[in-house]
C-alpha cells in the first residue's frame, strides 16, 4: 500500500519551466539565418567608385530608394519599390521614376554608376532627371576601407 501525499491523488505541479528544448530551436533558427542572410542580398554588380563620404539618413521614410544601375558596358537597370532590377532603356527612366515619385513625392534617387562608366552617361542621366522634375538625385559610392 503507497500513500500519496497530496488529496486527491494528484502530483504537486512542477514550477519550473524546462529551457532546452527552447534552446535548441534558437540555435537551429541562429544557424538557419546566419546562412540565408548572405544570399539575399541582390542586384546588379557594379564596381562603385570609392570615396570618403558619410551615409545617407532616411528622413523617417519607409519606402525604399529608386535606384538606377548603369553597368560598365552601358545598360541601364531600374530598381523601385523592393523589386528586383529590371533592365530598361535610357528614355523610358524618367517616366518610370516620374511614376514612382507620383505616389511617393519623398522617394529618394539613387544612380549607381559602374567607376568605369562614361562620366558623361552619369552627367546626361541626372541632367534628364532634373529636367523632368526630380529635386533631388544621389550618387552611391563605395567606401574607401572596403
Amino acid at each position: 500500500m503507497s500513500y500519496i501525499s497530496k488529496k486527491n491523488g494528484r502530483r504537486k505541479p512542477m514550477a519550473e519551466i524546462n529551457v532546452v528544448p527552447y534552446i535548441d530551436v534558437t540555435l537551429v533558427l541562429l544557424i538557419i539565418f546566419m546562412i540565408t542572410t548572405p544570399m539575399l542580398q541582390t542586384g546588379v554588380d557594379v564596381n562603385l567608385p570609392q570615396a570618403e563620404s558619410k551615409t545617407v539618413e532616411t528622413e523617417g521614410e519607409d519606402s525604399p530608394p529608386i535606384v538606377i544601375s548603369i553597368k560598365e558596358d552601358g545598360q541601364f537597370y531600374l530598381k523601385t519599390n523592393d523589386q528586383d532590377d529590371e533592365l530598361i532603356q535610357q528614355e523610358e527612366i524618367n517616366t518610370q521614376v516620374l511614376e514612382v515619385l507620383h505616389e511617393k513625392p519623398k522617394t529618394q534617387v539613387l544612380i549607381n554608376a559602374d567607376k568605369s562608366v562614361n562620366y558623361g552617361l552619369v552627367v546626361t542621366v541626372m541632367a534628364s532627371l532634373k529636367n523632368a522634375g526630380v529635386s533631388s538625385v544621389g550618387l552611391m559610392t563605395q567606401p574607401v576601407n572596403q
